[in-house]
């Protein structure tokens, strides 16, 4: 019996590390094919890539490239289409955080995260659409932190693209979605991964595992379930939607 994404092929976007290095391997394990994407880590990405070719399910390529650049996305197409000769799924993980509240905020720290967070996403989805066929699954990334009261102040310029993201969602969901291409936002709540361990203290963390009703931080396998859940057939009527991984983080 085939694998349920077996012959499907999917970009992922900073997917050498953390949430998106846990999708990469979540998705091959069910036969799909996968782009691994790193900027400068590439002995990371080729470790992934390795331990998921081993397995003999999917198969996996790497490819560097700076998502905030049309060029770069533009590169990972060309190696999707290049390696397998098809794209069924984007999944738009790769993400920049960087802490500052509004009077710190500078002009080149707005545009890295506007530039990786909004303009990345788009571009890639832009460049990649002509490709994408019906049934074909775009999944876009914000965060729980858009819904959540407890948002700390020097989230601004982080929250403030993930709010465009899930503006961009409901948009896309009815323009691709037209083509019967679903649309749809994964917004995890803190994953203990190290991205979100960045300049935090122990008591910072022990503060975030206290508000969950389970005591703890989310784990990165629990965001891959979700995101395989999206790219498979068993997601074809869920359009538009942005579903928070959080653990009751924020309800």
């Amino acid at each position: 019996m085939s694998l349920p994404l077996t012959g499907r092929v999917s970009i992922v976007t900073g997917s050498s590390r953390g949430i998106g290095a846990a999708i990469v391997k979540r998705l091959a394990s069910q036969g799909a094919n996968v782009v691994i994407n790193y900027v400068a880590s590439a002995a990371v990405a080729q470790s992934i890539a390795d331990e998921i070719n081993a397995k003999g399910a999917g198969k996996a390529i790497t490819v560097q490239a700076d998502v905030g650049s049309l060029a770069g996305n533009q590169k990972l197409v060309d190696a999707a289409l290049g390696q397998f000769g098809r794209i069924d799924s984007l999944v738009l993980n790769a993400g920049y955080l960087e802490y500052a509240l509004l009077k710190d905020v500078t002009e080149q720290e707005y545009a890295k995260h506007f530039d990786t967070n909004v303009k990345g996403p788009l571009f890639l989805t832009q460049a990649a659409a002509p490709h994408l066929k019906p049934g074909s699954k775009v999944v876009l990334f914000s965060t729980s932190l858009t819904h959540a009261s407890t948002i700390p102040p020097n989230y601004l310029l982080y929250a403030a693209t993930k709010g465009a993201v899930e503006q961009i969602n409901r948009v896309l969901a009815k323009d691709l979605g037209a083509r019967g291409i679903n649309v749809n936002t994964v917004a995890p709540g803190p994953i203990d991964t190290d991205l979100f361990r960045h300049g935090k203290t122990e008591q910072q963390i022990a503060f975030f595992e206290s508000i969950h009703p389970q005591k703890r931080l989310g784990q990165a396998e629990e965001v891959s379930n979700v995101v395989q859940f999206l790219v498979s057939d068993e997601a074809s009527w869920i359009n538009g939607q942005t579903i928070r991984v959080n653990g009751g983080f924020a309800v």
